[in-house]
């Protein structure tokens, strides 16, 4: 039959309450080692649990039972009692049990015997329900239940509801299955304020197995999205230079839209340190300020005692106290127009050096400020277009280099970009920036302006096999220099020239004749980017690909204009590589434009498996031809000479569909060196585990080896490990060795580190243990993070990424620093 009778909201408060923190986030095959084992089974004559909570609230109840008594009222009120299979549908809503009444007239109802409930969340069995509709107070007697959203299953005595207020007595969760109770949470008590979006939960116990491991007379927490102040988990390390290292999160909700984290952090062999992260959210601007402060830091004076005998750097000395300071944001002007801004303050260049462990932070030289405003258009009759004006200042996080070699500050820099296409076969557009620049130490490096114009026209020929692309551009470069610069430069081209000693004076008016000011350079650009596709149907060994032959040539000339009037803000060579054979500008930054006469011929091949469209090969060979020399240098740079570039080549290999070989290779003919070799390779080990093996040379500059594994030897165990060496230095960037163990519901991690931790050669140790209950949280550092960024396919999802390169301002790599340079 059918009637208007609602189904009671059983799920009210089960799930949410005891898992409220479960992770939504989670990594491949996170519940892979998890048998399929439910606390509470399917329901065999339940419908499948589809539609959404809002499809529920429309529909009526079907009501079926094998016997109905006292039914009355069927068109309007009705009271009545179902016995024998009786079933409740309505949606993804299902409830059965053995003997319902019912009486809607005064919205009361008693459920007995084997009750059955379940919707696309959950599934609840219990030995009793009785409620009332209208006043919304509901008891549940034995109650079991599994979460089919998410993983977690459990159960309680009672549970009773009155309206928003309600409480569960003697609850148990966990994300283990029944038969394996790796940990469970219990609670003798949990009050639940659904309008509040709160539970306090009393006298609660974490078990590991059967050992209780952590009591908490009272604890409150959130019940659905609503933030809730509380503590967090803690962060548990240990290392040579902190000592035992813990971190309790504090987290405070001050407001809907804005929130503070209070991280008070001791470290044993430092002190006591008091960090926060302050967020912030409106409809139009957002941002996070983070900062740490450490009084009377014990490795100060520790260090200072052992370095007595060193020459002493003052200005690079770390201080007593230590702080850092970050405020990263943005805003939205209009839908055009946005302002952003990440401002970083510390307090001595050391700062990072003891803040961090992250290996990367022995390349960092600076961290940058910077706060201006970004927009960006489309239309169809002013073209795309892309603007900013900002403003960034560089601040020294390297104690062993002195501030001159500190990039220029641009006080401000502003830059806009347009490009329209007309019709089918033109291309126009502009690329343009204006720049002051500044140094923070003006006496060594004195400042400047620079404006740079560089429109330019493209024809793009295409076709399906081929395309032609000839380009034309103009560049214009002008400066107005400071007094000191506009000196500099003059003597530097007077001795160039004159060859005047260094440690003689140019004279007065030999200077004023090279003495300029206002230098600039107009140039122009023509270049021809042309290229074919060939393909083929091939077949070998026994399947089927497609193989493409894409020859390509690219006619760069731009004619030669002395630049050694103009200065160096911002520019150096690019290194060479295949992308720089198919560039209008070997050089970084517009203070210098290359001349050119070249032609770049190159080719790439591919080998295309037809049934899932993966790369079995693909190689690539080029070369430039110069047809003259190239006669634009910076100080200390050799010019190019007419001839040949060094061959670039580069290649990859799927040997099969576990093991992948790349190659890249530079070969110099002129001087019959090699410029640049390098080999990688990639092992898939089963679905989990993956060797790494990666080797770099590059003349007489570095060369580099890195082995990194994950090895798993069994389902529930895998080791861990990196080692990354230089044989240039002849000294250690970082190793890593570690055990991991996993469960359905419970893993651990041990991972030890010995990495660099400055451009010394210093050597910190660090060991790190985390134990993770999965579905609730974990205790001690984040290992997994810090193995995904040392080991390429620790996830596998990563293979075909570059971990990003962050540095942390912790010993435990949880806080990010921002605007970091090298």
């Amino acid at each position: 039959m059918r009637t208007a009778l609602r189904l009671l909201p059983l799920p009210f408060c089960i799930a949410v309450s005891l898992s409220a923190q479960a992770d939504d986030a989670l990594r491949p095959n996170y519940w892979a080692l998890c048998p399929i084992e439910d606390a509470v089974p399917a329901f065999a004559d339940a419908q499948a649990p589809v539609g959404t909570v809002e499809d529920r609230e429309r529909q009526p109840t079907d009501i079926d039972g094998d016997a109905l008594d006292g039914l009355a009222g069927m068109d309007s009120d009705f009271t009545g009692n179902v016995s024998g299979n009786v079933t409740l549908r309505r949606g993804d809503q299902f409830l059965g049990t053995d003997d319902l009444q019912f009486s809607q007239e005064d919205g009361t109802f008693v459920a007995n015997g084997n009750v059955r409930y379940q919707d696309r969340g959950m599934r609840v069995v219990a030995d009793r329900v009785e409620g009332d509709t209208i006043s919304e107070s509901y008891r549940m007697d034995a109650v079991r239940y599994q979460l089919t959203e998410r993983r977690g299953n459990g159960g309680a005595d009672h549970i009773r509801m009155d309206g928003a207020v309600g409480a569960l007595l003697g609850s148990t969760y966990s994300t283990c299955t029944p038969s394996d109770r790796w940990w469970e949470l219990r609670a003798g008590q949990i009050d639940i304020d659904t309008d509040m979006g709160m539970g306090t939960a009393r006298n609660a116990t974490l078990r590991v197995g059967k050992v209780p491991v952590l009591y908490v007379p009272w604890f409150r927490f959130p019940i659905d999205e609503r933030r809730l102040s509380g503590l967090l988990f803690p962060r548990i390390s240990q290392s040579s230079r902190n000592g035992f290292d813990y971190t309790q999160p504090i987290y405070l909700n001050l407001a809907p839209n804005y929130d503070m984290t209070l991280e008070p952090r001791f470290m044993s062999r430092r002190g006591v340190q008091l960090g926060t992260e302050f967020r912030f959210q409106t409809s139009r601007a957002r941002g996070e300020l983070d900062a740490a402060y450490l009084p009377s830091d014990k490795l100060a004076e520790r260090e200072r005692e052992r370095e007595a005998e060193e020459v002493p750097i003052v200005e690079n000395r770390r201080k007593d106290d230590r702080g850092f300071l970050n405020f990263g944001g943005s805003l939205d002007i209009n839908p055009t127009w946005q302002g952003r801004t990440n401002l970083t303050w510390m307090s001595d260049p050391r700062y990072l050096e003891d803040a961090s462990n992250n290996v990367d932070t022995s390349s960092a030289i600076s961290a940058v400020s910077l706060i201006g405003v970004f927009g960006q258009g489309r239309s169809g009759e002013l073209g795309f277009w892309n603007a900013s004006v900002l403003a960034d200042y560089q601040l020294l996080t390297d104690y062993t280099l002195p501030e001159w070699i500190l990039p220029y500050n641009r006080l401000p820099h502003a830059s806009f970009t347009w490009q329209r296409p007309y019709g089918r076969w033109i291309n126009a557009g502009v690329d343009s920036t204006a720049t002051r620049f500044s140094h923070v130490d003006p006496a060594f490096r004195p400042g400047g302006s620079r404006v740079d114009l560089k429109p330019y026209l493209s024809l793009p020929f295409e076709g399906a096999a081929w395309f032609v692309r000839p380009t034309l551009a103009w560049r214009h470069t002008a400066y107005s220099l400071d007094r000191e610069l506009t000196e500099a430069l003059a003597a530097q081209r007077a001795r160039a020239e004159l060859g005047i000693p260094g440690d003689q004076a140019v004279p007065a008016d030999t200077l004023a004749l090279y003495r300029n000011s206002s230098p600039s350079r107009s140039q122009p650009i023509s270049s021809i980017d042309a290229g074919l596709f060939f393909d083929r149907n091939t077949r070998w060994r026994g399947e089927d690909y497609l193989h493409t032959l894409e020859p390509r040539v690219f006619y760069l000339h731009s004619p030669y204009r002395d630049q050694s009037a103009l200065p160096l803000f911002d520019t150096s060579p690019l290194t060479f590589g295949w992308g720089q054979l198919f560039r209008d500008n070997r050089y970084s930054g517009a203070d210098r434009q290359a001349d050119a006469n070249q032609v770049t011929m190159a080719v790439s091949t591919r080998l295309i498996r037809e049934s899932d469209g993966s790369e079995k090969l693909s190689a690539s060979l080029g070369q430039i031809v110069y047809l003259s020399d190239s006669r634009v240098t910076i100080p200390g740079e050799m010019q190019v000479e007419r001839g040949r570039s060094a061959w670039v080549t580069d290649a990859t290999y799927a040997i099969n569909d576990r093991w992948t070989v790349s190659g890249a290779y530079q070969w110099d003919p002129k001087f019959r060196r090699e410029d640049l070799m390098s080999l990688r390779t990639r092992y898939l080990i089963g679905e989990e585990g993956i060797v790494n093996f990666a080797y770099r040379r590059r003349a007489d500059l570095i060369e580099q080896a890195d082995l990194s594994f994950l090895y798993p030897i069994s389902p529930a165990w895998s080791v861990v490990g990196r080692y990354y060496y230089s044989f240039t230095d002849a000294r250690l960037l970082e190793a890593i060795a570690g055990v991991q163990w996993d469960s359905c519901c419970l893993a651990a991690r041990v991972v030890a580190r010995r990495y660099l931790r400055n451009r010394q050669g210093e050597l910190n140790n660090a060991i790190m243990f985390e134990l993770e209950l999965k579905g609730l949280g974990s205790a001690g550092p984040n290992t997994e993070d810090r193995l995904r960024r040392a080991i390429l396919g620790y996830y596998r999802d990563d293979l075909y990424l570059v971990p990003p390169s962050e540095l942390r301002n912790s010993d435990d790599d949880e806080t990010l620093t921002p605007g970091l340079s090298q």
